[in-house]
């Protein structure tokens, strides 16, 4: 049993934003899933441009909670383009076990309650 990276997780973590953003309709300009570089997703939807930041959060964290500096450095980067900037936290624990590693042979538990708005005003 091979412990979950966390390239791995943020990965797994994109994946499940990226499906949530194609069924709600968004399309894809830019996706970068490399750890750190942000943002993950460069997106439209009614012609309107979008700047997601996606996080993949161990449990115990809390996946709603984000870095407020970097978010806002991210916003004022999005406000160039005239793009709004969400954050998708993404919460992922171990289903057997939520004190366990994450790993590729053990289901898992994921936490995700969608895209939030990063308004500078937090």
């Amino acid at each position: 049993m091979k412990s979950l990276s966390n390239q791995d997780m943020h990965n797994l973590a994109m994946n499940i934003v990226g499906e949530s953003l194609k069924n709600d309709g968004f399309e894809f300009i830019q996706v970068n899933s490399k750890l750190k570089k942000d943002p993950q997703f460069v997106c439209t939807k009614n012609k309107k441009l979008f700047f997601i930041i996606v996080r993949a959060i161990k449990y115990p964290k809390d996946p709603e909670k984000y870095d407020f500096k970097l978010m806002s450095k991210i916003l004022n980067h999005g406000n160039k383009f005239k793009a709004r900037t969400f954050y998708a936290g993404v919460g992922l624990a171990n289903k057997n076990d939520f004190e366990k590693k994450l790993n590729n042979d053990s289901p898992f538990i994921v936490n995700y309650r969608g895209l939030k708005e990063i308004s500078g005003n937090e």
